[in-house]
């Protein structure tokens, strides 16, 4: 069954809210209330499909493209800093919190747990099909878009929602991703040259590491890999995609591991796989645009909690933070300091918080977390 409303987001409100809980006492197997938003595909003026499916349970996800596999219900993510993000959080019965990386709804489910609404953001199918089935009990607190977390404001401003408490963003594949081999994100296991997060459209890796030329390559590797040796890493690809096209992810792990010398126990193709993961993606660009929007999106005295995974990422939320925080602005040819007209923020971590011990013995990925918080300050 399928309903257009004007405003889905509505169902938080006490009118709608009761509306939806006589609707699903005649529906007594629907299980799950989900939100399909595709807004590139929205025309202007368009209201948004609340769709229910009493048959499976689950959220109508519309279509999926013919390119797309199946998915994968075992969708696992070990949830990393979970207690100290909730605590930034502050979630609570009545706030709304946006959780920008769904994943395997780790976060999302404490924050349900203490009483918060909470609209879910990811690009992955499986992602937001194993967080339906996580978060179920809280079906009336929860609703899933199918979006990049760069259509944030979008999103908000179009559902009718504005602003929100609290914005949660944890940067980065997930161990699901790194572990399935079709998705194609991992050097070590063999699958297709792939690494999109949102596989209905975009580049693959294997589109870059076979058009692209050894300068291009090479930039790539420098800027979103860091990889010192980026030009033999780019002309080791062109030479060999000259006798045959890159295809598997095993095969151009070979040829990187064969041009590039080891570096301790870090397999050559590391900062080869991590630059054409964030390149696929346009990861570092989205997270630009969803810092840029995050203090209009949030209401004043709203946190904004980001979780990132390696310098380039850590580097852009850092300095952003910075120059949102600053109240005045100065510099030697100028008279006396000025207002900054981007002091919007007020940090809340002077330093990065780290997992504990106890936390990176359990998980060893967590290892290279880095948390930074701040609260949007009065207009």
């Amino acid at each position: 069954m399928s309903l257009s409303v004007n405003h889905p987001y509505d169902f938080f409100r006490p009118s709608l809210a009761a509306w939806t809980m006589g609707l699903r006492r005649r529906l007594d197997n629907v299980l799950f209330l989900h939100l399909d938003l595709w807004p590139w595909h929205l025309a202007a003026g368009s209201s948004r499909k609340l769709t229910m499916n009493s048959e499976s349970g689950r959220g109508d996800h519309g279509s999926r493209e013919k390119n797309e596999p199946p998915v994968d219900h075992r969708f696992e993510h070990t949830t990393v800093l979970l207690r100290e993000a909730v605590e930034f959080l502050q979630p609570a019965p009545g706030k709304l919190i946006v959780d920008a990386t769904l994943g395997g709804a780790g976060h999302t489910h404490a924050l349900l747990e203490a009483g918060a609404n909470v609209l879910g953001f990811d690009q992955d199918e499986a992602a937001l099909q194993a967080a339906q089935e996580r978060c179920a009990d809280y079906e009336d607190h929860f609703a899933t878009v199918r979006a990049n977390f760069r259509e944030l404001e979008a999103v908000l401003q179009e559902s009718g929602v504005g602003q929100v408490d609290g914005i949660l963003a944890d940067i980065g594949v997930s161990s699901f991703q790194l572990d399935t081999a079709e998705r194609g994100f991992s050097f070590q296991q063999d699958g297709p040259l792939e690494m999109r997060m949102d596989q209905r459209s975009g580049i693959t890796a294997a589109d870059i590491v076979n058009t692209w030329s050894v300068e291009e390559l090479q930039k790539l590797f420098v800027e979103y890999g860091e990889e010192p040796l980026a030009r033999r890493a780019a002309m080791a690809i062109v030479r060999r995609r000259e006798q045959r096209a890159f295809h598997r992810t095993l095969d151009l792990a070979e040829v990187l591991a064969s041009a590039l010398p080891r570096r301790g126990k870090t397999h050559p193709a590391t900062r080869v796989f991590q630059a054409l993961r964030i390149g696929v993606n346009d990861e570092l660009g989205a997270l630009k645009d969803l810092l840029d929007q995050a203090p209009r999106c949030l209401k004043p005295g709203g946190r904004l909690v980001l979780i990132s995974f390696h310098s380039l990422e850590d580097r852009i939320v850092k300095h952003t933070l910075q120059r949102q925080s600053m109240q005045w602005q100065d510099r030697p040819e100028w008279p006396e300091p000025r207002p900054n007209p981007d002091y919007c923020m007020r940090v809340l971590t002077k330093k990065p918080v780290e997992p504990s011990e106890e936390e990176v013995s359990h998980n060893s990925r967590s290892r290279s977390a880095r948390l930074r918080a701040a609260e949007r300050i009065a207009s």
